[in-house]
């Protein structure tokens, strides 16, 4: 089987371009296809995805599970856990770490879950 050359009937309405045209149309042509990956990347997270964020914070595998678990059960995966752990460690005046192993043993979530919906303005 034998391609058909349709190439100069595919270019015709770029072969009027100029190089620095066709250069802003390929990187809109390139937001357009990758927008929806950014906007899934933001939007979206998983257990596994908020556990590789929190040990590359810093903190233990078994650190990682907890705050992890507590996240989905407050509900606040969406919030980033790394956020979370953050937000926590601003609102309590401790080291991100410190505040993350007080969030790791169950502690803190009732104050940090208020923060991250709005509820204190701490």
């Amino acid at each position: 089987m034998k391609r058909e050359d349709d190439f100069e009937k595919r270019r015709e309405h770029l072969k009027d371009l100029s190089d620095e045209e066709l250069y802003e149309k390929f990187w809109k042509l390139t937001e357009e296809i990758v927008k929806p990956l950014v906007e899934l990347a933001e939007n979206h997270t998983s257990p596994s995805i908020e556990r590789s964020v929190l040990l590359r914070m810093g903190f233990s595998s078994i650190q990682c599970e907890s705050i992890v678990k507590e996240g989905i059960k407050w509900k606040l995966m969406g919030k980033g856990l790394g956020n979370v752990v953050l937000t926590y460690a601003d609102m309590a005046g401790l080291d991100y770490l410190e505040a993350g192993e007080v969030l790791s043993r169950g502690e803190g979530w009732d104050k940090v879950s208020k923060k991250m919906r709005g509820g204190d303005k701490c």
